[in-house]
C-alpha cells in the first residue's frame, strides 16, 4: 500500500520565483531564501516520492468568481505553467496522476468530502514559485508527479481551520488505502503573516510566524480552534491562507518529528519551511483497516457492472475522454461550431483528436462515443449540431430505428436542445 513519507510546508509568494529566475541565489538579499530551501531540496532527493499531494491556492489565475469551490482536486495527466499577466515561467509542465487522483476522490468523498475536480487547468506560483527551487530538475524533467488540491480560501465564506485539519485526516486515509506500492509525500503551502491590500498592506508579525511554525508541530489541534478573523489579526488578511497548513499536518500522525525548519523575511511575506516525519508506530493490522475503507469506497456503485448497457462516468473515463468531450462541449462556441460544420477535419485536427476520437465523430458512432468515455450530454449537443434529435440518440443507442423506439414512449415526440440556428 501507498506510504506518507512526510510533510511539507512551504510558502509560495512569488518572491522565491523571481529571486531564482533573476538567479539571485548569491544575493545578500535574497541568498537566505536558498539556504533556507536548500534542506527540504536534499529531503526530497533522498525521498525521491512517486507522487506529492499538493495543497495550495490558485490566485484568481485559472479559477474565477463564475464558479469557485472550497475544495478541488486535480485529475488531469499534466499541468502547464500559469501566465499570470506577463507571460508564463520557463518552466516545463509537470505530470499529474490521475489513477492516485481517482483514488484520492471517491476515498474522500466516502469521508463525505464533497469535490469538485479539474484538468487542463495551468498552475500558477502557488505551485511552481516554491517548488520551482525545492525539485531538482538535473534532465529539465520534474522528477515525480503531483495531485495539486486547491483551496479556495479568498471569496468568503471559506473552510474552517477545523475543517482543513479534518480534511488532512481524510486525506490521511485516502494515501494509506491506496493500493499500489508508492511513496507520497504531502506539500501544503501559503502564508505566512503577510496582507497585501489595503491601508492594512505590508503587515507582518514574526512572532506569530515563529509560534505558528511550532504550534503546527506540536499543538495543531489548538490552531483548529482559531478563527479566519483570530488568524487574520495575527498574520495579516492573506496570511490566513495558512489554514492550508493544517491539511498537511493532519495527514500526518498526531506525534511527529521535525526535521528542518526556517524563517526570513525579505519583503511583503514571511517565509518559512517545514519539514515533519511520522514518528506513530505502524498498526500490524493496518492493511486490514484500509482494505475496510476500499470497501466502503466500492458500496455506491456496487452492482452497477450488472446493469445492461451502463456506463458510469467516473474520473478514469473523463481523463481518457478529455479531448473528445473538449471537443463537443465547444460545439456550444459558434465559431467552433461553423468550423466543424463547414471543414470537419480541420476541426479535429485543431482539437488535437485521436484518428479514433475522429472515427467516432465522422461515423455519428452513439453508442461508440459513450463506450470510449463521452458523457452523453456532450451526444446531445454534437446531435443539436447537425440537425437530429435525441430520440435519434437513444434509439441507436439500442440499435433501433426512430420510429422502432417511439413506439416504447408514451408520446411520439421528438425534440433537442437546439435553439434558433445562427
Amino acid at each position: 500500500m501507498a506510504r506518507i513519507i512526510g510533510g511539507v510546508a512551504t510558502s509560495h509568494t512569488p518572491v522565491i520565483g523571481f529571486a531564482y529566475d533573476q538567479h539571485k541565489q548569491y544575493d545578500p538579499s535574497w541568498a537566505p531564501i536558498f539556504k533556507a530551501f536548500k534542506p527540504v531540496e536534499d529531503w526530497f532527493k533522498a525521498k525521491k516520492p512517486d507522487a506529492i499531494v499538493y495543497i495550495f491556492n490558485d490566485h484568481v489565475t485559472s479559477f474565477f468568481f463564475d464558479h469557485y469551490s472550497s475544495f478541488t482536486l486535480g485529475i488531469g495527466e499534466e499541468y502547464q505553467v500559469a501566465d499570470e499577466g506577463g507571460s508564463s515561467r520557463d518552466l516545463p509542465p509537470i505530470k499529474g496522476d490521475p489513477k492516485l487522483a481517482a483514488h484520492i476522490a471517491s476515498s474522500l468523498v466516502t469521508d463525505e468530502f464533497d469535490l469538485s475536480y479539474f484538468q487542463d487547468k495551468p498552475l500558477d506560483h502557488g505551485f511552481f514559485s516554491p517548488m520551482s527551487v525545492l525539485l531538482d530538475r538535473p534532465d529539465g524533467q520534474w522528477p515525480t508527479k503531483i495531485v495539486p488540491l486547491q483551496v479556495g480560501v479568498l471569496q468568503f465564506p471559506i473552510p474552517t481551520a477545523a475543517r482543513c485539519y479534518k480534511l488532512g485526516k481524510a486525506l490521511r486515509r485516502a494515501i494509506e488505502s491506496y493500493p499500489e506500492d508508492i511513496d507520497v509525500a504531502v506539500v501544503a503551502t501559503g502564508g505566512l503573516s503577510h496582507q497585501v491590500h489595503g491601508e492594512g498592506a505590508g503587515f507582518n508579525n514574526p512572532e506569530w510566524d515563529h509560534k505558528f511554525l511550532d504550534a503546527i508541530t506540536d499543538d495543531p489541534t489548538g490552531l483548529t480552534q482559531m478563527t479566519h478573523a483570530e488568524y487574520a489579526k495575527l498574520g495579516g488578511f492573506e496570511g490566513a491562507e495558512v489554514i492550508m497548513w493544517l491539511v498537511m499536518r493532519g495527514a500526518l500522525s498526531d506525534k511527529v518529528k521535525r526535521i528542518h525548519s526556517s524563517y526570513y523575511l525579505p519583503s511583503m511575506t514571511g517565509i518559512g519551511t517545514l519539514v515533519l516525519e511520522n514518528e506513530a508506530a505502524e498498526l500490524p493490522d493496518a492493511e486490514a483497516v484500509n482494505e475496510r475503507h476500499r470497501a466502503r469506497m466500492a458500496e455506491q456503485l456496487a452492482g452497477i457492472e450488472k446493469m445492461t448497457g451502463t456506463y458510469p462516468f467516473d474520473i478514469a473515463r473523463s481523463v481518457k475522454g478529455y479531448r473528445i468531450n473538449k471537443f463537443l462541449h465547444d460545439l456550444v462556441i459558434p465559431e467552433h461550431r461553423a468550423l466543424f460544420l463547414d471543414d470537419p477535419e480541420t476541426a479535429f485536427k485543431e482539437g488535437g483528436l485521436t484518428d479514433e476520437e475522429g472515427d467516432l465523430i465522422r461515423d455519428r458512432d452513439w453508442p461508440g462515443m459513450i463506450r470510449y468515455g463521452v458523457i452523453f450530454f456532450m451526444l446531445e449537443k454534437l446531435a443539436a449540431v447537425i440537425g437530429v434529435s435525441n430520440l435519434h440518440v437513444y434509439a441507436a443507442m439500442r440499435g433501433e430505428t426512430l420510429e422502432d423506439f417511439l413506439m416504447t414512449r408514451n408520446t411520439q415526440v421528438v425534440y433537442s436542445v437546439a435553439g434558433t440556428r445562427d
